[in-house]
């Protein structure tokens, strides 16, 4: 019997419909736009950044009820478990908002692709779990390409914005942010365990960072009257946050983890180098211009894609291994 479920998975895998690999690929390309549409928002268009993060995720969490709310798992808020994710998502939340708000969007989106490095080497100190294979020397390459990437300007970056730049402090941002993203992830495991949903767990993380960034926003005085002020393409930046990155590219992700496997998915991250450069390149003028920083960016995308797919690999092969000794055994 398991031998035949290894075959149906087997199957299966084979017959996946080419439209939940393009999903799963516009989720990417639509994280990857997301420093740039957060940068904008606050530096351009000159949105309080706490008002900004409450307002989309105020948005979003009402339409998320509004469709799902039958299959939300009211249980689940009873988990002391699930009262850390929330605190680490307010962490990596307002420490991704800030570090856009200080330094280039390339630079940040940069960082978090060292996210499945800092990920494999917290699972190997805290859960003594194995290395992956050609974790060190990958990190290597992909810190080498960041390098080259950034070595000069990137082109004539907007400068006319509300806040001035400070490379430091935002690419330090970005670096805890990074680190807080991969305890989420650490910790979005340990909530498995629990039989917590998608829908339950994405409602906890909308429901904390509009309940923590609205109140600090008031708290703090931040001006809301530059909503008032909006131009058009500025509501068009916000719909594009909003709608497509907090809700369209969330739920993409999440439905084509549950139809290819989050290893198959997450192996696509490297894409988000490249919607973030677009993307920067036309909202903030964020070019890049020397044959280095086209190396360094390709050193990036192919070192990381290389290292994530083998890992992918990895992983089928010991479900696949798994599933041949259980059906030895029966």
């Amino acid at each position: 019997m398991a031998t035949q479920q290894t075959k149906h998975s087997t199957e299966t895998a084979v017959a996946t419909p080419w439209h939940w690999f393009t999903l799963a690929l516009l989720s990417q390309l639509g994280w990857g736009a997301y420093p740039v549409l957060l940068r904008y928002l606050q530096t351009v268009s000159q949105i309080p950044s706490l008002s900004l993060l409450a307002v989309g995720n105020l948005l979003v969490l009402l339409l998320v009820l509004v469709v799902r709310w039958r299959y939300i798992e009211w249980r689940i808020f009873r988990l002391p478990l699930l009262w850390l994710f929330g605190g680490l998502v307010i962490l990596r939340g307002v420490s991704n908002l800030l570090a856009t708000r200080f330094t280039l969007a390339t630079y940040a989106q940069l960082i978090y692709l060292m996210t499945p490095f800092i990920v494999a080497l917290l699972s190997r100190l805290v859960l003594r779990e194995q290395l992956p294979r050609h974790t060190f020397k990958a990190l290597t390459l992909c810190l080498l390409g960041a390098v080259l990437l950034m070595g000069s300007d990137l082109g004539k970056a907007v400068g006319e914005t509300a806040v001035s730049r400070n490379d430091w402090l935002g690419m330090s941002l970005a670096l805890a942010s990074s680190l807080f993203l991969a305890l989420y992830m650490l910790v979005t495991r340990r909530t498995a365990q629990h039989n917590a949903s998608g829908d339950s767990l994405l409602i906890v993380h909308l429901t904390s960072l509009f309940l923590f960034s609205g109140i600090t926003s008031l708290v703090i005085g931040e001006n809301w009257q530059q909503w008032t002020l909006l131009q058009g393409k500025d509501w068009v930046v916000f719909g594009l946050f909003a709608l497509g990155v907090l809700l369209g590219a969330n739920l993409l992700q999440l439905r084509a983890i549950q139809q290819l496997g989050a290893p198959l998915v997450s192996s696509m991250m490297a894409t988000r180098l490249i919607s973030a450069l677009l993307f920067a390149g036309f909202l903030l003028n964020e070019r890049v211009s020397s044959i280095w920083q086209f190396l360094g960016a390709g050193l990036v995308f192919i070192t990381l894609t290389w290292y994530l797919r083998q890992r992918e690999t990895a992983s089928r092969d010991v479900h696949g291994q798994s599933y041949r000794e259980a059906g030895s055994n029966t």
